[in-house]
């Protein structure tokens, strides 16, 4: 047992797995895994506390009307996407303790912290502009023919390429 939690296991292995529990999230919620929709409903939900009333922008009344239920009934923090998103973060976690990888690191300065912020505001505010974040249109969209996941796909690469380039420039 122990062996199989701590060796990689074969990539379709993993797919077989994924593409079967995407299959059985479709069936028993009826929607597809994502992770950025979630967050998103979290910072309205947070602007909301502040007095900022996002839920009433365009941005949901004309184009995301999927979460018109959840903004309804008030439940940006308690919703699927919320529990999703716990799920494979608990799940991570519980992965990672099994095979005895799991270890905290240290934030090596401040300018470390400043670009893994900055990073993290760029994809978010991407994944909101595709459509998407890679769950949503690599898992997602891309085995449904899905347009926005081929042109997602092809951007993401650009990205990664430059993120790369960069990356090594800085540490370097």
């Amino acid at each position: 047992m122990k062996r199989w939690l701590k060796t990689a296991w074969p990539y379709w292995a993993g797919g077989i797995l994924l593409g079967a529990l995407n299959v059985l999230l479709l069936a028993s919620s009826g929607t597809v895994w994502q992770v950025s929709g979630g967050y998103l409903l979290w910072a309205g939900g947070i602007l909301e506390w502040f007095g900022v009333k996002p839920f009433q922008w365009d941005y949901f009344r004309l184009y995301n009307t999927r979460y018109d239920e959840i903004i309804s009934g008030n439940s940006a923090f308690f919703n699927q996407y919320t529990l999703l998103n716990l799920g494979v973060v608990f799940g991570a976690l519980i992965a990672a303790l099994l095979a005895s990888q799991f270890k905290l690191g240290k934030i090596k300065n401040g300018k470390q912290a400043a670009y893994a912020l900055l990073g993290g505001i760029l994809m978010g505010y991407g994944s909101r502009l595709t459509g998407g974040c890679n769950i949503g249109s690599f898992f997602s969209g891309i085995p449904s023919f899905s347009l926005h996941a081929w042109v997602f796909w092809i951007f993401v690469s650009l990205g990664a390429w430059a993120g790369t380039k960069l990356l090594i420039k800085i540490v370097t």
